[in-house]
């Protein structure tokens, strides 16, 4: 049985047993959208935790969420008793969360955020329950609090405004706005942050509608002054006709978003998360010069505002992937495919082995094509296939080569173990980038040299100056 089915036959069992069950939260939305309806949630009426949890047993293991509030989860599907919220303290921690069977629907969805998320699906009479009107609000493309009142208790509300406002194309309503507005966003975790902006990133097809709202509704300011900072940071009209750095930042991160789809998730963050960063380095660098507006090293002066603001989100590895090395890199390099291209003189076969260690080439040639075509105007976009195509044919578009010389091979060779097959293996690699190193034969060959030599005798004289 596929999860939905298992879902109403829970459902069915419930109303013999004497309660009711209603799908709830984002199923419902994403299926009047005609959307593809995942992550079931059923909310049940009309009988205490022990039955329901009786009741579970017989479809299998039943894990539970939340003991002091009552959910359970059954598979992938989520069955829990209509709840109370009441807010006791700042953070996401500080509410007392009640659960009740014998709570009404209104009352139960009355605590849920945003009105198209409170309507529930009767699947015995096959009916949709709307207490709050989100149908119509869906219809007219519109985000709106359930309650005015209980809005503002939870901060992470802001946040999951703008990734929902994105995802959906709504626009949010004036006093929603204004709440949002009023509320501090000083009680969210970075982990919570990170959980709406991935969302957001990965979930919209145009991320950036959510990031105008939220310089809107005073998060960017709030929460990401890195982004702040592109507001009003000028770029010369010849190449950004569209504006400052903010305007097109959001259009590459948009051109980024369109990129992402064949790649996995690690990498799929790390595009977004580069797009977002690439030019973090311009507010500090943007001169006038020579009757132009210009941004030296802007690259390079990213890399510190990046790593500040992957520090806010904590965000490191994901799945054993180097995310933050990733995005990091991506900043430092962003301009190189299309400088390599226009270089006069041919850029070198080991030029490409060596950025290949820096980071990713295929993400780096995403990057800078979203870069590029993130702005007004017509321009050619053709460096960033040549320079991936040289990726390519050599075979690094992911990752440098793997050395061809290991240090069992030196020992083999009669070398004792120690620094000085470090330093051999360090130096054979590097001919191995230069293109002079194909084989372990040859790299052999030039450990051999390189031992015979007499390069490792010598050694830096160490400053005898106080």
């Amino acid at each position: 049985m596929t999860e939905y089915q298992v879902a109403k036959l829970i459902a069915e069992r419930v109303q013999t047993a004497g309660g009711k069950a209603f799908f709830v939260g984002g199923w419902v939305r994403d299926r009047l959208l005609g959307r593809e309806a995942k992550d079931i949630d059923l909310e049940v009426y009309g009988i205490d935790a022990a039955q329901l949890y009786e009741l579970l047993e017989t479809f299998g293991k039943v894990n539970t969420v939340g003991e002091s509030f009552t959910v359970y989860k059954v598979g992938t599907i989520d069955i829990s008793l209509p709840r109370t919220e009441s807010k006791q303290g700042r953070g996401h921690r500080g509410f007392i969360v009640t659960g009740d069977p014998n709570l009404t629907l209104v009352e139960a969805a009355k605590r849920r955020d945003f009105t198209i998320n409170a309507i529930a699906w009767d699947p015995a009479r096959e009916e949709y329950l709307d207490p709050f009107h989100g149908q119509e609000d869906l219809n007219k493309g519109l985000l709106r609090a359930v309650d005015q009142t209980t809005f503002g208790d939870d901060s992470l509300r802001v946040l999951r405004a703008l990734q929902l406002a994105a995802r959906f194309q709504l626009t949010l309503d004036g006093p929603t706005i204004q709440l949002c507005q009023r509320m501090a966003l000083d009680d969210l975790p970075a982990e919570r942050i990170w959980g709406e902006l991935e969302k957001l990133l990965l979930l919209a097809e145009h991320p950036a509608h959510g990031l105008e709202l939220g310089l809107k509704l005073g998060v960017v300011d709030k929460l990401f002054p890195e982004l702040k900072s592109l507001v009003g940071c000028e770029q010369e009209p010849e190449w950004h006709p569209e504006g400052d750095v903010w305007i097109h930042t959001l259009m590459v991160i948009d051109e980024a978003r369109a990129r992402i789809v064949d790649l996995d998730r690690p990498q799929q963050i790390a595009l977004m998360l580069g797009a977002i960063c690439h030019d973090f380095g311009k507010p500090s660098t943007t001169a006038f010069i020579d009757g132009r507006i210009r941004s030296r090293n802007h690259e390079a002066a990213g890399v510190e505002p990046s790593r500040a603001f992957l520090d806010r989100l904590n965000v490191h590895k994901m799945l054993g992937y180097d995310v933050r090395g990733q995005v990091v890199g991506l900043v430092a390099n962003h301009l190189k495919p299309g400088m390599w291209h226009q270089s006069v003189s041919p850029v070198s076969d080991g030029a490409f082995r060596r950025l290949a260690k820096k980071v990713d080439l295929d993400l780096l040639a995403r990057l800078a094509k979203s870069d590029c075509l993130g702005r007004k105007g017509q321009f050619d976009c053709s460096a960033m296939d040549w320079f991936l195509d040289r990726a390519n044919v050599l075979g690094v578009e992911h990752q440098p080569p793997k050395p061809v010389l290991l240090g069992r091979h030196l020992v083999q060779m009669g070398l004792e173990p120690g620094p000085k097959i470090g330093r051999i293996l360090k130096m054979v690699y590097e001919r191995q980038l230069d293109g002079s190193v194909t084989s372990l034969q040859t790299a052999l060959s030039a450990a051999r040299d390189i031992r015979d030599s007499g390069i490792l005798a010598c050694s830096p004289q160490r400053s005898t100056k106080p």
